[in-house]
């Protein structure tokens, strides 16, 4: 199974003042860290090596999940630096550690589909990136994403349209190719995600279970009430 990296860099604004002092990975959920519940989650899954991508406060991640043993992962950092560098920021300065090819998980997602099948498509693609897609309908979230006939036609998580009715699931697959017109400094992966669309090298691959995250005041009540033991 591929590694992963984990985007847990952000600085969780719209949590605080929850997040002034403790990171959005260790709020507490189930009595627990909900970086453990996240950890369990792709291991059962399948993963074996993460990349923990830390920054405002990641002192605290590392004291807390170590070098991963005790979730039966081998576990690597890569910090922001005094600068936060985005999602594809901080993705980029992480590659190195991550090889060819690699999962990757937003820091605030709790994502319960199947990896191995993500895996499988991505590969059978032939494509540098996949984005896993599931049908929202604003639900939980606001779609960005449009899909027709197992294709991504649009994604935009600022310019939303009515024929929008899924939404980035949380779970994408890339090849090292993919970072290399990552600029120097902050970058958001949604801006990679558009021009690998662009250029017609983005595979997509359809979920039906539903996604939780723990970005969100609703977010966290939603999670809260999941039972994890179906899980993990």
């Amino acid at each position: 199974m591929l590694p992963a990296a984990i985007l847990a860099g952000g600085l969780a604004t719209r949590l605080r003042p929850l997040t002034e002092v403790t990171p959005k990975s260790l709020i507490l959920i189930h009595g627990e860290p909900f970086i453990a519940h996240q950890l369990r989650l792709v291991r059962n899954r399948g993963v074996e090596r993460v990349v923990l991508c830390v920054g405002f406060l990641g002192e605290k991640i590392r004291e807390f999940v170590s070098n991963g043993e005790k979730f039966g992962l081998s576990i690597d950092y890569c910090w922001d630096g005094a600068v936060p560098q985005g999602t594809a920021g901080a993705l980029r300065k992480a590659s190195p550690l991550l090889g060819d090819a690699f999962f990757v998980v937003y820091g605030d997602a709790y994502l319960p589909c199947n990896y191995r099948a993500v895996e499988d498509a991505f590969f059978r693609s032939r494509k540098s990136a996949l984005m896993t897609i599931f049908r929202n309908e604003g639900r939980w979230g606001a779609s960005n994403v449009e899909f027709v006939n197992e294709q991504i036609l649009a994604y935009d998580k600022l310019h939303l349209t009515p024929r929008m009715h899924h939404i980035d699931y949380g779970l994408g697959v890339f090849l090292q190719s993919a970072l290399a017109a990552v600029p120097d400094g902050p970058c958001d992966l949604s801006t990679v995600y558009q021009g690998l669309l662009q250029r017609n090298d983005l595979a997509s691959f359809h979920v039906s279970e539903r996604f939780y995250e723990v970005g969100s005041f609703d977010g966290i009540e939603s999670f809260s009430k999941l039972k994890l033991e179906n899980y993990e």
